[in-house]
């Protein structure tokens, strides 16, 4: 019955995935600037947005961006490392790269890309500083995952 529940089936399966990683505590959904950033308890986390959805016949092109953030923490300690600072920048951003990276290799060869969730081409990772009110940093992904589109029309 995918067809007809094609995306809920998707964002709740992406949705899943992030939730089962280690390093993600909460998943949020749609427009950023509705999620409450400055709750210190959610992060890290990853935000959905389901960018375009291509019906091609028998297929679902579910165009998918993802952002996965944390709180950078500055040390109150004189820098001393012109490279890493005298913050945990690098960590977050090494993090949230893994994230992403566990979760759409699941997608690409997985069980969930068993049970019919493909991930199709390259997913291409821009990462962030200081982004949003409080200071954030992280990864954002762009990626497209292929279902069935098995609705019967008859």
């Amino acid at each position: 019955m995918r067809g007809a529940r094609a995306f809920y089936d998707v964002t709740e399966k992406v949705k899943d995935l992030f939730l089962e990683d280690v390093d993600i505590n909460t998943v949020t959904f749609g427009d950023i600037t509705q999620v409450d950033l400055s709750k210190q308890t959610i992060f890290p986390l990853a935000h959905m947005i389901v960018s375009s959805v291509v019906q091609q016949g028998q297929v679902y092109q579910f165009n998918i961006s993802v952002i996965c953030m944390d709180i950078v923490d500055v040390n109150k300690e004189n820098v001393t490392d012109l490279f890493y600072g005298n913050d945990n920048l690098h960590d977050i951003l090494n993090t949230q790269l893994a994230v992403i990276n566990r979760v759409t290799e699941k997608l690409r060869k997985g069980n969930v890309h068993q049970d019919a969730y493909h991930l199709e081409g390259n997913v291409s990772c821009d990462p962030f500083y200081d982004r949003f009110e409080n200071q954030l940093a992280g990864f954002s992904a762009s990626f497209t995952i292929i279902v069935p589109n098995d609705i019967d029309i008859c």
